[in-house]
This record gives C-alpha cells, structure tokens and sequence, in this order.
C-alpha cells in the first residue's frame, strides 16, 4: 500500500480522533483570505472534514480533492447535500484541473505529503492572481503538563516504535513557497488544549501513519504501553496545542 494511503483504511477512528482546529485560527483566514459567496476555494486531502465545515460554512463555492475512497464516501455522507459542496475522489498530483482557477488554497496537514514542486509549482498555477495559499498545521506539546507521564510514553516508544518506514515528510519547508512566485509570507498561531483517557489516546495515536503501519511484534505492546502508562497517571493526557496557518499570496 502506498503509505499515504495507509489514513483511507480507518477513516470512522480518523474522523472520530483527529484535531479539528481553533475557530480563531478559521475567523482569521476567512477575513484574510476574503473567503465568502462567490469565493472559489480548493481544499486538498480533506480527510473526513477536520478543517472543512467551517470554509463551507461561508457559503463560497468550495471543491475538495481527496485521494482516499473511503475518506471521499464519508465525506459525501457529511456534505453531499450542500449545494456549494464538490468533491474529487483523484490524486492532486496528477489530476488535470483544465483551465480551473481559485481564489483559495488551502489544507490542514496535507501538503506536506506533496512534492514540494508540485504543491508550490501547481498550486501557484491554479490560483487567480491575488489569490491565497492557506497551509495549516498542529503542533502538539504534552511535556509540560505532565513531565512524569512524558518520561514514562518516551521509554515507550524507546523500546517498542520501531516502525519499518518513518515519516517521511519532517523536511517539508513552507517557506519554500517563495522560491515559487509566492509572496507576503505569514504565519499566525491559535492556542488550544485536548485532553484523553488511556483508551481515548491509544486511538488518537492510531491515527499517524507511521503508527498506523506499525507492525508485530511491536504494535501490541507499544499501544499496550502506552496505554498502562496513561492509567497510571490517572488515566488522563494533557496536550497544549499550538495551531499553525501558514499564508502566502500570488501577485
């Protein structure tokens, strides 16, 4: 399986446990981006929704392009019914747009997984002059709130992640968007916190491909660990979240 794919084979537990995002960090790309009736927006790798509702909610004229079928048939079960909802079940990196254009381009920890010059490189072709590229982004910090627990998940993971492929995309520069016409980048963060029990957090961390993909004979008892680890410290996680947009604009 194509590791990008590997999301599309739990998409009820990724729509259940994923991030959405700050409504703050959504007040502020709508009113930056001028995104309302009548504004074409792109949204790509939606998954199941975390970042959409609040962009349709604007009444623009939204499309998504997903690559996952299963993620593509919840999200038609979710938004098939609104009128300025489309969707295409296709690869972005390879899909013909024709002669399309957008207003807005934006995705919530999905351009990473292009190539950088194709995500630059075709986004910058498909935007209207003066359009927006919107990339948004999580990080999670959960060291702070519970440093015992932290220590206690780290010999966790030192002992039982081993996965046969890691993430491949920690190298992927925003910044980089400049070097492909792209000006006036920006980046503003949205402060938030989430909480899980044991059992909540075990399914939460099955929702990462490289935690996905893990394999026997260390996926029992890596998820196992994690999860005694949690209970022992009264059954609770804390993560300080830090939400992340990122913004440039096509001249």
């Amino acid at each position: 399986m194509e590791y990008r794919l590997c999301f599309d084979t739990i998409p009820e537990q990724f729509d259940k446990y994923r991030v959405r995002y700050s409504p703050e960090l959504f007040r502020y790309f709508i009113e930056k981006a001028g995104i309302g009736k009548g504004t074409r927006v792109l949204e790509l790798g939606p998954g199941t929704g975390q970042a959409t509702e609040p962009i349709l909610d604007t009444g623009c004229d939204y499309t998504a392009i997903e690559l996952g079928e299963n993620f593509s048939e919840l999200l038609r079960s979710k938004y098939g019914s609104r009128d300025n909802f489309r969707l295409i079940n296709d690869d972005f990196i390879t899909y013909d747009f024709g002669e399309e254009k957008f207003d807005v381009i934006y995705s919530a920890a999905t351009i990473q997984w292009i190539p950088e010059k194709v995500a630059f490189g075709k986004t910058f072709e498909l935007l209207r002059k003066g359009g927006t590229l919107g990339m948004i982004m999580l990080s999670g910090e959960y060291v702070t709130p519970q440093p015992e627990l932290y220590g206690e998940i780290q010999k966790v993971y030192d002992k039982y992640f081993k996965p046969e492929t890691a993430y491949p995309h920690a190298g992927f520069v925003y910044e980089n968007a400049l070097n492909y016409g792209f000006r006036e980048f920006e980046t503003r963060y949205f402060k938030g916190e989430r909480e899980y029990t044991a059992d909540e957090y075990v399914q939460y961390l099955g929702t990462h491909s490289d935690h996905i993909t893990l394999k026997e004979p260390y996926r029992t008892p890596f998820f196992e660990g994690i999860r005694e680890a949690v209970k022992a410290h009264g059954d609770r996680i804390v993560y300080n979240d830090t939400y992340i947009i990122n913004t440039v604009c096509k001249p």
